[in-house]
């Protein structure tokens, strides 16, 4: 994606540097009718730029995303990208006033009349559905085809082949099938392609092998099959492969190693067999390399100690010989690697090596390696942002261990046997995830919980542990999303201050020793979708005021003291009749109608 965002940031730059030195250039009509066509298939525009393509002069009365040429007119290029809003997948329909922000319609025929056009990207729609029309094959002065994260499908049109100067075609994101299409092999002059997150099926066709000038290559997130063909390796310009979440079988093709150029190296979550090659240190330029979530055996090759532009390491998920590397050498080598990740690849260490601890690593990620004895001391922990030592043997050493990790995130050390007063552990001020599950850890959760230097916490999961007391009272600001306390032995009644969680969507605090009341403050965190109180000793009704968290998905009462009616209407009405069962007297939907006498206790 960063060749890609460097490619657009640069056309960009041109048009505004040409422009701006120039007299507006003319908007032909045949150019107006074939833009107006397109907007005239949009349902829907939440972008605002379809607001902006009104008046005669499509080059230089404002349209928003078009471009024309500086001689003789016509538009060269559109441009409609979604705003870049952050916030991750969740957040992309949402804009800076929490709007949403998309279009709704169809790829309009008509922008395959626009001659002159060199550059078509419409990216970030979403609702932006149907095929790709087939009348784009009349672009033939096309060079950059982009039409990433829309909701287009069917099958790319053979007739694209004929789009002999397209430099860029990327599609990624859509619902578009079928197998790779052969006629993208003549497209000599192919430097970027991408059909990653989509449905295609069948083996990466040998006519790919003719795309000689290629860099990016992404075909992740399909369902391709096959081995990963030969030809590959002899594309000696590609810095990006990334073929992750496919079901590519066989070994990795050691001709692959020949792409001295190459800087990420993805082949993770495939059905890949057999060794790591030896060879792997020709790739003297490579940066990522992901191999995780495969069958791949044998040893780590000492080689890849040689790879000195190497910071993203992630070999995990595999069944790898448990054979430790020599430590020697890679203290020596992979001067450069930040991340590392050997979590269940079938090595077993006992111990942490050194060449692990006292680097300065920003992601260490080890779960499942037979670790054991005391957590280890890392000599730069200031540089962690992320760390999991899940599924291993550690008992002693949490109380002091994430203290001085001041750039912590996240932690998880969960599956462990950990025996400590959780009021004794230190914990860094920016920590947002901590899952400290299944240890035996015991004490109270006030020193943890309460504390006001947990603004940033998010996920908190203890569950099954010895924890005892009451859980604290909770004061307003805190961020916290999930917390889960289940299979505990906290007793006490739920805090009325639950309310101060407005942000809170799961709440497991089953299989306690809890009593009292549900608070009808509960209600106030409306954004909750997961709640599970059950195996208690919880009384009294459930209130009626939950009927106010409209968003709850999952609800468990069972196997409590509780009483009274269930509160009639969405979404208590649609839980399973086991959310509610083993309870002292609770009646109507989904349970029996209740007697008068029921419904009024």
């Amino acid at each position: 994606m960063e060749f890609l965002s460097w490619v657009l940031s640069f056309l960009l730059f041109l048009s505004f540097f040409c422009c701006s030195e120039s007299q507006d250039p003319a908007c032909t009509p045949g150019d107006r009718a074939a833009l107006l066509g397109f907007k005239d298939r949009i349902s829907k525009d939440m972008t605002g730029a379809m607001a902006t393509w009104v008046g005669e002069d499509c080059c230089g009365g404002g349209w928003e995303g078009v471009e024309c040429r500086d001689e003789g007119g016509g538009v060269n290029k559109l441009i409609l990208q979604r705003p870049e809003i952050g916030g991750g997948d969740d957040a992309y329909i949402k804009g800076h006033q929490g709007t949403v922000v998309f279009m709704k319609g169809r790829l309009s025929p008509s922008l395959g009349s626009l001659q002159f056009l060199e550059t078509l990207v419409i990216s970030g729609m979403k609702r932006l559905n149907g095929p790709i029309p087939k009348s784009f094959e009349n672009l033939t002065k096309l060079v950059h085809l982009v039409l990433d994260d829309n909701g287009l499908k069917g099958e790319i049109p053979w007739s694209l082949g004929r789009l002999k100067n397209l430099e860029t075609f990327s599609v990624s994101g859509n619902h578009l099938g079928g197998q790779i299409p052969l006629f993208l092999g003549s497209l000599i002059h192919l430097q970027h392609l991408n059909l990653a997150r989509n449905m295609f099926t069948g083996e990466i066709p040998e006519s790919l092998s003719n795309l000689r000038e290629l860099r990016h290559l992404d075909l992740s997130s399909n369902s391709l099959f096959g081995s990963i063909p030969d030809f590959l390796g002899e594309f000696h310009n590609l810095e990006y492969l990334m073929l992750t979440k496919n079901r590519f079988s066989g070994q990795i093709p050691s001709a692959l190693c020949n792409l001295t150029k190459l800087s990420e190296l993805s082949l993770d979550q495939n059905q890949l067999t057999g060794e790591i090659p030896q060879k792997i240190a020709n790739l003297r330029s490579i940066s990522v390399l992901r191999l995780s979530s495969n069958k791949l055996t044998g040893q780590i090759p000492e080689s890849i100690s040689q790879l000195h532009t190497l910071w993203n390491l992630n070999l995990s998920r595999n069944q790898l010989t448990n054979s430790v590397p020599d430590a020697a050498l890679f203290e020596q080598g992979l001067s450069s690697i930040l991340s590392i990740d050997l979590s269940y690849s079938g090595l077993s260490f006992g111990a942490i090596p050194s060449w692990i601890t006292t680097r300065q690593l920003y992601e260490v990620h080890l779960a499942g390696c037979g670790l054991q004895g005391a957590l280890p001391n890392f000599t730069q922990p200031g540089s962690l942002r992320s760390i999991d030592l899940s599924n291993n043997y550690f008992k002693t050493g949490i109380s002091f261990f994430l203290q001085n990790m001041i750039s912590l995130e996240t932690a998880k050390i969960s599956n462990n046997l950990l025996h400590s007063d959780v009021s004794s552990i230190k914990l860094p001020d920016q920590i947002s995830f901590l899952d400290l599950h299944s240890n035996h850890l015991f004490g109270s959760l006030s020193g943890v919980l309460s504390s006001d230097n947990r603004k940033l916490l998010e996920v908190f999961d203890l569950s099954q542990n010895q924890i005892s007391g009451a859980i604290p009272e909770f004061s307003a600001g805190l961020n916290l999303k999930v917390l889960k306390l289940a299979r505990n032995k906290i007793s006490g009644h739920i805090p009325s201050s639950i309310s101060n969680l407005d942000k809170l969507r799961k709440l497991d605090i089953s299989r306690n020793k809890i009593s009292g009341t549900i608070p009808t403050s509960l209600a106030k965190v409306v954004g909750l979708q997961w709640l599970d109180l059950s195996v208690n000793e919880i009384n009294g009704k459930i209130p009626s005021s939950l009927l106010d968290i409209k968003g709850l998905r999952h609800a468990n009462f069972r196997a409590n003291k509780l009483c009274g009616e269930i509160p009639q209407g969405r979404p208590f009405n649609v839980f399973p009749e086991v959310a509610f069962a083993h309870n002292l007297c609770l009646c109507g939907k989904p349970l029996p109608p209740c007697k008068e006498e029921s419904a009024k206790t």
